[in-house]
């Protein structure tokens, strides 16, 4: 008699996972995209230089893109509780309720020390009013071969970084920040 209720036991409960839908068994994810909130990098370094910065939308990111002129290099995202100058530690004053600190292991200068991306507004790199996660993307500086950048989201999202070659012989360095978990 035991035998037959374990053996029915078991077989209602097969029973009841084959109704439950694969997603809900899965962990859940927003537009399919798996990244996580924890730092990223690749600490290999360039001499060539960032030249500029841009950002888009996207249906489930947002997306920074800073352009390097010459091979790809490396990076460190982190989400941090502030973004600092770099060389002097002073803060960078940013909007939103989470910074993520984006520092490109390249210069935005040349070997004469001249810079190489000039942006006309270092408190507003790249214009992103509306955008879903985004609230303000800064200047951190550049010091010792390496250029950051403060970017001001919503909230703590998931996000990716990596490398592209760009046209040209430059290259590109990626940051997505999904809209929600």
């Amino acid at each position: 008699m035991r035998r037959f209720l374990v053996l029915i036991s078991a077989l209602v409960a097969g029973i009841g996972f084959s109704i439950i839908p694969n997603s809900a068994l899965a962990a859940p994810s927003y537009c399919g995209l798996v990244w996580g909130s924890l730092d990223q990098s690749d600490p290999s370094h360039s001499t060539a230089q960032v030249t500029n910065v841009r950002s888009g939308r996207h249906q489930c990111f947002d997306r920074l893109v800073i352009d390097v002129a010459g091979p790809v290099t490396g990076y460190r995202a982190a989400y941090v509780d502030s973004v600092t100058m770099d060389a002097s530690g002073a803060p960078v004053p940013l909007r939103g309720d989470a910074f993520l600190s984006m520092t490109v292991n390249a210069p935005a200068y040349n070997d004469a020390g001249s810079l190489t991306y000039h942006p006309a507004d270092r408190g507003e790199l790249a214009r992103v009013g509306g955008y879903q996660t985004f609230r303000q993307v800064a200047w951190a500086g550049s010091f010792e071969g390496q250029t950051t950048f403060g970017l001001g989201v919503r909230a703590r999202l998931p996000f990716r970084v990596f490398t592209l070659d760009g046209p040209g012989g430059g290259s590109r360095v990626v940051l997505d920040v999904a809209h929600f978990w």
